[in-house]
């Protein structure tokens, strides 16, 4: 297996990168990942976009977009298989121990890992913790994920595969690596990127394909929305058929039935939407 670091492939049993590196002592960092079928990533304009202003956000220098997709292009050839989870990572590189930056630059990771197709259902739970919607990490997808690894690990406790939050005046906000969909009264709703959410890829484009609404929802949408469904970049469009100890039964229901057809067929006509 071959990654990116810092400029060229290497062997990922030998490449390293510095116990100082500002990414693991502080969660200095910001990140993507991207589905990739048969050697070829989706969407990777619109990730490379993400990046920069995530980048931006944290105050790190824009990574540079060529080296970027050079960096993909070359661990996607070196690591041919017909699914995969490709990683962008950089952080604020080597630095010392505390919350100031160094000055060696940062560091720039790109891994591939194996993956498989996601059910079609899946089961989530909601948590008593908060996006705080006003922090300084709102909006950004960055390495600082402990909290996403807590509630995920609850969701799993109780056979879940994902953990909804809301947000700091109890509006539903997001899962914690995917955006969340509702149906009322046969409408597509999802809230909008105010209540703290991540501006999905995989969310822009189930909005622009589908035609949902951005809405401020309460918490309570999840008792009695018609259906539900999350958008990540590996689930896609996945429907939900059990939040908490609600059922709903016959999932996937036929709009989110229609959002994971119109979904794959976009998805499968233009690579890089």
């Amino acid at each position: 297996m071959k990654v990116w670091l810092n400029g060229g492939l290497q062997d990922v049993d030998s490449a390293r990168v510095s116990v100082l590196d500002h990414g693991l002592t502080v969660g200095d960092g910001v990140f993507e990942t991207l589905k990739a079928t048969n050697g070829t990533a989706f969407a990777l304009t619109r990730h490379l976009d993400r990046l920069t202003r995530s980048a931006r956000g944290l105050g790190l220098p824009d990574p540079d977009p060529d080296e970027v997709r050079r960096a993909c292009a070359a661990v996607l050839e070196a690591n041919p298989m017909p699914l995969g989870r490709l990683r962008v990572t950089y952080t604020g590189g080597l630095s010392p121990l505390g919350s100031d930056r160094g000055d060696d630059g940062p560091t720039l990771v790109v891994a591939l890992g194996g993956t498989t197709r996601r059910p079609d259902t899946t089961a989530v739970i909601t948590v008593p913790w908060t996006r705080n919607e006003r922090g300084a990490l709102a909006g950004l997808k960055t390495t600082s994920y402990a909290e996403n690894v807590v509630a995920l690990a609850r969701a799993g406790e109780q056979g879940a595969s994902e953990a909804l939050f809301a947000n700091t005046v109890g509006q539903l906000c997001e899962g914690t690596g995917s955006n969340v969909f509702v149906v009322l009264d046969g409408e597509l709703h999802t809230p909008p990127l105010r209540s703290g959410c991540l501006a999905g890829i995989t969310r822009a484009l189930a909005v622009e394909w589908t035609g949902a609404q951005e809405t401020d929802l309460p918490m309570d949408v999840l008792e009695r929305a018609e259906e539900i469904f999350l958008t990540s970049t590996l689930r896609d469009v996945q429907a939900v058929h059990r939040v908490d100890g609600r059922e709903l039964p016959g999932a996937p229901g036929p709009v989110t039935a229609k959002a994971m057809r119109v979904f794959e067929e976009r998805a499968a006509a233009e690579v890089d939407p």
